[in-house]
């Protein structure tokens, strides 16, 4: 028998053992540890006394330096720049840290410009500077100035000359220091106007006396003072030359901080050796572990410093060593200790195992025996157990079949059911007994004769399983089913054939959903019309029959008028019930072959094929027409929808199948052009129009920017007085290619685009100004009549837009006249009312232009703050000819006199409608009979000509100006 190895542990000898021993070593390790730590701090306080020592005789010896230069001064007067050159050029080559020796002299007010002049002999354009937050600057005027005079080496200190240096509170300290106390004084670290790094230096200041002057005292001394000597020493340097000086620079083992203040005052570090940064940055990013085997003798020296009167700081700190560089003793004491104890406590653990194991073997053949009888025991239990468990399996999957949707079949080797459980007459409707014994193809009509039958017999005979097979069949109320049916062939244990077994589930519902979904996927939710997926397979189909049986087929494109009016002022509840009323109304109007479809918004799509008992003819069109026309109840009110219908006809105009629709939705659009409510069949000349309207709004988008359009401006011409009051500007269009593009082929484009609202504000924009240009010139108060367009009145800006044209401009409100035609009202009285009141308050004129071409409501023009009706031109042209026109022109413009509004008639041509329009009292008249419509230069021309109209019959009768 295999005996299973002990596992591993530690016996409480073995441990004790091990702990003693490990206390005992690191004890004893330790104690070595701090011996030689002690030496070391020892070795470490001796070598930074020897820096600080050396550092502080540096320091000493650069004050001395200065000391000597003051001598010059003291001995001889006076000092020329010459003599301080040649004096202090052997210094700076000694002492390389010395940045420059200044002589700053005490200037005062009155002795400036004097001062100036000499520097300027020096270096020709110097100043009195001073350093500001900005750099160096121009020095103000001040009672007295500490100036650097004298400048040594000048190379590279040439920023410095002439520095005003008594606004600088540490130099003016220092010198009062100095002053006082007779001896040298330095500042702390500042920046310097030579050195671009900040703090980069410090200066040791000594005074100098006027000679002969009584020094005995302070006071005496301020008295005498005239100026000081400088040396600008950098520190860095400075202490870099006395560390190399001493060989002590390349001693990586001591790091040296050295700070220009009595503390260690980070802005005021003067000095710090190489690696100190780096050694702090390296300790902390290192690891757990590396700082363990890493010794950082954190041995720190600290030292103060007298520099000429000022505390200088010396810090002097130990550099990272590894551990084991300086331990040696105390970790080979470690080592050997703890192997001394694993080797003890190994052997203690190996007595006390050796024990163990025997103890073990005998407790294993004493459970072996148990464990035999226990086996006996289980085996007869689980035996017991499997034959209530198989009991219990068949139970509960007879319970799953009864409860589960699906239920179990059985056939034999001639496929006829033999059972079948789980309650499929309940469940299928399809009682079991009438399955029972027959085929499946028994009990399904046509399943024999049907594709998918006779694949599903040749996997039977093949004695394949299959998997999901979906069919139709009719359950014992006569009701349409569908069964999805899974299943796998039975074999004996010899291999031998003995039937098929299998599950079946009833699908209809998910059937029936399925069928909704492909439903809605291709109708419109709203109509339940057919949708644009749907419509180009019927439209494939119209096509294929008419190739197949040479007959016509029609698509027509449908489009509602002024539906835009009902969702915009009625609401999309009143659209919705419209489109529907107008999609089963269209339903209705055609036959059963016939396909309508709704292809977006308030377009519908009809496609007709032709019969061979039934032509198709135009007639057809117009029924659907008269069809969508009758009104629609909308609450308490009644619409009336129109339609306009485009037509294309496959194949008889060569239109290609796949472009019917667009074809019918060119000949749409000529339909809305013609006036709307109206039919029109495609041609090809539609398609040139077409193409002409996408190259116009093409080019009309960039229009603007190219600067292509023009005004143009018609007098408005008063018929009392026959002096010309006003104009009004029309636009024209210069296009580089197409030529002059007349404004009945654009302005429709723009409107549609919604490009006319930027050339609308052009428009306002440039007559306004043109009108100011004429009145500044002195060519009279004239007004500037401006047309407005549908987009511009609904535009929410448009009050904002017109005060700021009037701004801009500087034109007087009551000169500008805005034209609206009566169409701009009809979708929102209210609207329009309350938009026209706010308009008028800016103090501009409002009329409304081709008056009695509209709607021309008495109720309306009454609530309107209207200044001006202007008669259209269609009744002027004949009322010399046609008496009706001649009594609507009179009766406008007595209505119009009856409101207090003013009359301006259009397309005046002759003498003769001029005659009958002074009769009838018209106020205005513009038309060619006076002028046509001019460019600007030539309008100002004939307003400087002061041409005006006769007040008599004219001459000639007839007369026509030359358009």
């Amino acid at each position: 028998m295999l005996r299973r190895r002990l596992p591993f542990s530690l016996s409480v000898a073995a441990a004790l053992t091990l702990g003693a021993g490990l206390t005992a070593a690191t004890a004893l390790a330790v104690a070595v540890a701090r011996l030689e730590d002690d030496k070391l701090a020892l070795a470490f306080q001796q070598r930074a006394s020897v820096r600080v020592a050396a550092i502080r005789q540096g320091l000493d010896e650069a004050v001395e330096v200065l000391t000597v230069t003051n001598q010059l001064f003291a001995t001889v007067h006076p000092v020329t720049r010459r003599q301080f050159h040649d004096f202090t050029q052997p210094l700076l080559r000694r002492y390389p840290f010395i940045q420059a020796f200044n002589y700053h002299r005490l200037v005062g007010a009155g002795q400036r410009a004097q001062a100036e002049a000499e520097l300027q002999q020096i270096v020709p354009g110097t100043r009195i500077t001073e350093m500001g937050p900005q750099g160096r600057r121009l020095a103000p005027p001040r009672a007295q100035y500490s100036v650097v005079d004298y400048l040594e080496p000048m190379q590279g200190n040439e920023a410095a000359f002439g520095l005003n240096v008594g606004i600088n509170t540490q130099v003016m300290n220092a010198l009062e220091q100095a002053t006082v106390s007779g001896r040298a004084a330095a500042t702390g670290l500042l920046s310097l106007a030579q050195d671009q790094r900040p703090q980069g230096g410090f200066e040791v200041i000594m005074p100098v006396y006027r000679p002969g002057a009584a020094l005995g005292s302070a006071a005496e001394r301020r008295a005498a003072l005239i100026g000081d000597t400088a040396a600008i020493i950098r520190a860095r340097e400075l202490v870099a030359k006395i560390l190399h000086g001493a060989g002590l620079a390349d001693d990586q083992g001591v790091q040296l901080a050295v700070y220009a203040s009595a503390g260690p005052d980070p802005a005021q570090l003067a000095y710090a050796s190489a690696g100190l940064a780096a050694a702090e940055s390296r300790r902390a990013a290192f690891s757990p572990l590396r700082k363990w085997t890493t010794s950082f003798h954190r041995e720190r020296h600290s030292a103060a410093l007298d520099v000429a009167g000022q505390r200088w700081h010396v810090a002097v700190s130990g550099a990272p060593t590894p551990f084991l560089h300086n331990h040696p003793g105390s970790v080979s004491t470690l080592a050997g200790g703890f192997l001394f104890t694993l080797l003890v406590t190994a052997f203690v653990q190996t007595l006390v195992q050796r024990s163990r194991r025997v103890q073990l073997l005998v407790e294993e053949r004493t459970a072996d025996l148990k464990l035999s009888n226990q086996r006996l025991t289980d085996d007869v239990l689980a035996r017991r157990r499997t034959e209530a468990a198989l009991q219990e399996s068949e139970q509960r999957f007879r319970q799953l079949v009864s409860m589960s949707s699906d239920w179990y079949w059985e056939q034999d080797a001639e496929l006829r059911f033999v059972d079948i459980t789980g309650g499929v007459g309940e469940k299928g409707g399809v009682a079991a007994e009438r399955l029972i014994g027959r085929t499946r193809w028994d009990t399904v009509a046509g399943m024999q004769d049907s594709d998918w039958g006779k694949a599903h017999m040749a996997q039977l005979l093949a004695r394949e399983p299959f998997a999901d097979l979906e069919y139709e069949t009719v359950d014992e109320q006569g009701e349409a089913r569908w069964f999805s049916i899974n299943g796998e062939p039975v074999f004996d244990a010899g291999g031998v054939f003995r039937g098929y077994r299998g599950t079946g589930t009833d699908i209809t519902a998910r059937k029936h959903t399925e069928q909704r979904i492909h439903h809605i996927a291709q109708h419109d939710v709203l109509t339940g019309l057919p949708n644009r997926s749907l419509l180009q397979d019927r439209l494939g189909q119209a096509v294929a029959y008419s190739q197949r049986c040479e007959r016509p087929v029609w698509v027509l494109l449908i489009d509602l008028d002024r539906f835009k009016f009902v969702n915009d002022s009625m609401g999309h509840k009143a659209g919705d019930v419209v489109l529907m009323t107008v999609a089963a109304r269209l339903r209705m109007a055609l036959r059963e072959t016939d396909t309508v479809a709704r292809l977006s918004g308030d377009e519908f799509v009809v496609i007709l094929t032709e019969h061979a008992e039934e032509r198709l003819q135009a007639d057809v069109v117009q029924r659907l027409m008269d069809a969508v026309a009758q009104p629609v109840p909308l609450g308490s009110k009644e619409f009336f929808v129109t339609c306009s219908i485009g037509v294309a006809v496959y194949p008889t105009d060569g239109t290609p199948a796949d472009s019917l629709i667009e074809h019918a939705d060119i000949a749409m659009y000529r339909a809305k052009k013609l006036g709307r409510n109206n039919f029109q069949f495609y041609t090809p000349a539609m398609n040139d129009e077409a193409q002409e309207r996408v190259r116009i709004e093409s080019a009309l988008r960039s229009a603007l920017e190219r600067d292509e359009f023009v005004l143009h401006y018609q007098p408005q011409v008063n018929l009392a007085s026959g002096q010309v009051v006003g104009m009004e500007a029309l636009i024209r269009w210069q296009h580089p290619e197409l030529g002059v593009v007349a404004p009945d082929r654009f302005i429709s484009v723009a409107e549609e685009t919604g490009l006319i609202v930027p050339i609308g504000a052009w428009v306002m924009r440039t007559a306004c100004a043109q009108a100011k240009a004429w009145q500044d010139a002195g060519l009279g108060m004239l007004r500037i009549a401006v047309n407005l367009s549908a987009r511009q009145f609904g535009s929410p800006t448009l009050l904002a837009d017109i005060s700021e044209v009037l701004a801009r401009t500087g034109l007087a409100p009551s000169l500008l006249e805005i034209e609206l035609t009566e169409s701009l009202f009809m979708s929102d009285v209210t609207l329009a009312v309350e938009l026209l009141h706010n308009m008028k308050s800016l103090g501009v004129n409002l009329s409304i232009d081709d008056f009695g071409t509209g709607y021309s409501s008495l109720s309306y023009l009454s609530r309107f703050p209207i200044d001006v009706l202007k008669i259209d031109r269609s009744f002027v042209s004949d009322i010399t000819r046609d008496a009706n026109d001649a009594a609507i022109v009179a009766s406008i413009i007595a209505l119009a006199h009856n409101l207090k509004l003013s009359v301006i008639a259009e397309g005046v041509e002759t003498a003769e409608q001029l005659d009958y329009l002074r009769r009838h009292g018209c106020d205005d008249m513009q038309g060619y009979y006076f002028s046509r419509p001019l460019a600007a230069g030539a309008f100002e021309e004939l307003l400087r000509q002061r041409k005006s109209l006769p007040l008599g019959l004219a001459a000639e009768q007839n007369e026509r100006v030359e358009a």
